[in-house]
């Protein structure tokens, strides 16, 4: 990393921000690429499940949803991050939420119950989301809440496709007792985000005014200067 001395205090070193700027605006990196992968998975998927091949169908959808995680840890851990990621990561993750439920509602493993609470919730969050950054409100944070709740969701989608597979048996009785626990605790976790969401996006929304009204103030003082 560039670093300049700081002048306010001779001896101290700090980031050079154009330097931070490039690496904001970086595009091909790890994290992005994995990202994309997992994007150019989702119709993977969708055929394999369509044309009888359910094994490997389950076997591609577990593996996205087992490495959900990977893209984000790689770019906190190695300074990987950047303007693009923060976008590519959250779409592959709802793209491949949204049509994993939707194919396996159409299949006929997911109860309908299940799958349409799954989809309300992700439809509530992606157009608030969207109408949040419309309005200017600031960037809000995933918590643990929703990260809990995707993961069980994520756990329990192709754990229904196994169960399927696997037909009668005792893996199959002990699979769907497991799987409908993830379930359980998926739904759970993903609705109490949402209902913390909301009070989160209030204050989204005022930090976003108070940061237009101080960049406004801030550009009128350099027109009067």
């Amino acid at each position: 990393m560039v670093t300049t001395e700081d002048p306010a205090t001779p001896g101290t070193a700090r980031s050079d921000p154009r330097t931070a700027d490039r690496r904001d605006r970086r595009i091909l990196t790890l994290p992005n690429v994995l990202s994309a992968a997992r994007l150019l998975c989702v119709p993977v998927f969708c055929w394999l499940l369509f044309d009888g091949h359910r094994w490997a169908a389950f076997a591609v959808l577990g593996t996205l949803g087992a490495t959900d995680w990977i893209d984000g840890w790689i770019a906190r851990r190695f300074d990987q991050g950047s303007e693009l990621g923060k976008v590519l990561d959250p779409v592959a993750d709802r793209a491949m939420l949204l049509v994993a439920v939707l194919s396996l509602m159409i299949d006929g493993v997911v109860p309908i119950w299940v799958g349409s609470a799954v989809l309300v919730r992700e439809l509530v969050v992606s157009g608030s989301t969207l109408a949040l950054a419309a309005a200017g409100a600031a960037r809000i944070d995933v918590k643990w809440l929703g990260k809990a709740g995707t993961f069980g969701v994520m756990f329990a989608l192709p754990g229904f496709l196994l169960v399927d597979v696997l037909r009668v048996g005792f893996w199959h009785d002990f699979t769907r007792f497991v799987n409908w626990w993830f379930v359980a605790g998926g739904l759970f976790f993903g609705y109490c985000s949402l209902v913390r969401y909301f009070p989160a996006a209030r204050t989204a929304l005022r930090e976003g005014r108070v940061n237009r009204s101080a960049a406004g103030a801030a550009g009128m003082t350099g027109l009067a200067t």
